[in-house]
């Protein structure tokens, strides 16, 4: 394998596919040493489920919605600033180490949430029309609705995709670019749309 410069590589991504392969591409798209605590998480979350246990509900929820929130808070405004002002090599190469632990993670804190929310909101009978939280639950699952919408049909698509072309002998730098550029932005609004649901969660939790 040729090892290339930044600046020829950088030229290569204005006139195309690249024609040197980058020196990053010995990496796995699902990093399967880590299936089995995705495994455990999501059946522990089915136990939680099936048991209605107020407690575990309580954990997977406020675990889950805290870390999906810090992650596309810290996607949007701190990893995407810094990788704007990465060269193309440098962005490519961290793209590599870094997509592939959120194939699992992302849609893991999102089942997470999602799951042990509605349970709580059946459990603690917040889904009555006659519920105090009510209102406020059904803005909240609006949002959180969008927000899965983008995670699952935008965000995780575009990082598969961007894993899928690095893989490739001659991966095209400006399509990675072009698809790091619409993940980051997307995580960005993302972030912004959880605080929401952090005012709305601790506005019902005050109900």
């Amino acid at each position: 394998m040729t090892e290339i410069s930044s600046q020829s590589f950088e030229q290569s991504i204005d006139q195309g596919p690249i024609v040197s392969p980058p020196l990053f591409r010995d990496f796995k798209i699902i990093p399967i040493k880590a299936l089995p605590l995705v495994a455990a998480v999501v059946i522990g979350l089915v136990i939680s489920i099936a048991g209605n246990w107020t407690w575990a509900l309580d954990f997977y929820h406020v675990v889950g919605g805290g870390f999906w929130t810090a992650i596309d808070l810290f996607l949007g405004f701190v990893i995407g600033p810094i990788m704007n002002k990465m060269s193309i090599p440098a962005r490519m190469e961290f793209t590599s180490k870094l997509m592939p632990k959120v194939v699992l993670i992302m849609p893991t804190l999102v089942t997470m949430t999602l799951g042990s929310g509605f349970q709580l909101a059946r459990k603690l009978n917040n889904l009555s029309t006659g519920a105090p939280a009510h209102g406020w639950l059904v803005l909240s699952f609006a949002i959180v609705g969008v927000m899965t919408v983008i995670a699952m049909g935008i965000l995780q698509p575009a990082n598969v995709t961007v894993l899928f072309e690095l893989k490739k002998e001659h991966p095209n730098g400006a399509v990675i670019a072009k698809l790091m550029k619409r993940f980051i932005y997307t995580a960005g609004i993302m972030g912004a749309m959880q605080v929401g649901t952090l005012v709305i969660m601790t506005r019902v939790a005050s109900l």
